[in-house]
């Protein structure tokens, strides 16, 4: 089964009067929806713009895996575990909040900031909190979580390739930037799919540039 959401059905949230514009797939916050908790283990699938000087205040965590890509400008992180690190396009950061963490999220850089952030529930509680950040990793490219048996596979498919999707019990697309065909369906950036009994259909790029799409890997 695949079930397609497009962009404009996402939950509307964040600050804009602070410059935070934020997009939720799922229910999150004031935005309850019971039918709508999560898919597989993801929770949150948050699309997050923020202005330049605009940012996230330090703010706590725990039992949650949290993943970032960075689609545009760069991201200053901070956390109470002491990293600092700023996270640019085509970066993942993982921030394991296991026990306990707390960090912030600013754009103090003078462009605009795009990122996707995904959370995650690992199959246990507790445990020390960890952090890392992967550079750029490459089209086709797979990045297992740990903990939790997920995988996210960065893909970048060109105007007419085909790339087969996994066949798992639980796959979630999110479109980046560009747009692909998948099963009939053109996606567009935002667009998402939930597919489901471990089929493994193909997607096509379709854009004359590069798609950028995310794809976890999961069990049901």
């Amino acid at each position: 089964m695949i079930d397609v959401r497009r962009s404009a059905d996402r939950y509307r949230g964040g600050e804009p009067d602070s410059g935070i514009d934020t997009r939720h797939a799922f229910s999150f916050g004031p935005h309850y929806d019971p039918d709508n908790l999560r898919f597989g283990a993801l929770i949150a699938c948050n699309e997050e713009r923020l202005a330049p000087g605009a940012g996230f205040a330090e703010h706590p965590h725990s039992h949650t895996e949290i993943v970032t890509w960075v689609a545009e400008g760069e991201l200053t992180h901070r956390d109470s575990a002491g990293h600092a690190t700023v996270v640019r396009p085509g970066d993942l950061q993982r921030l394991g909040s296991a026990s306990g963490v707390r960090h912030e999220e600013r754009n103090d850089g003078r462009e605009p900031l795009v990122f996707v952030q995904m959370w995650l529930v690992p199959p246990e509680p507790g445990g020390e909190p960890s952090y890392e950040v992967v550079r750029g990793p490459g089209d086709g490219s797979a990045y297992r979580l740990p903990g939790t048996g997920a995988l996210l596979h960065v893909l970048r498919p060109a105007a007419g390739e085909r790339v087969a999707l996994p066949a798992a019990p639980a796959v979630y697309v999110h479109v980046v930037r560009g747009e692909a065909r998948l099963a009939g369906e053109d996606l567009g950036p935002g667009d998402s799919a939930r597919i489901t009994g471990g089929e493994a259909p193909e997607l096509t790029g379709v854009s004359p540039h590069r798609a950028e799409i995310l794809v976890w890997e999961m069990g049901g």
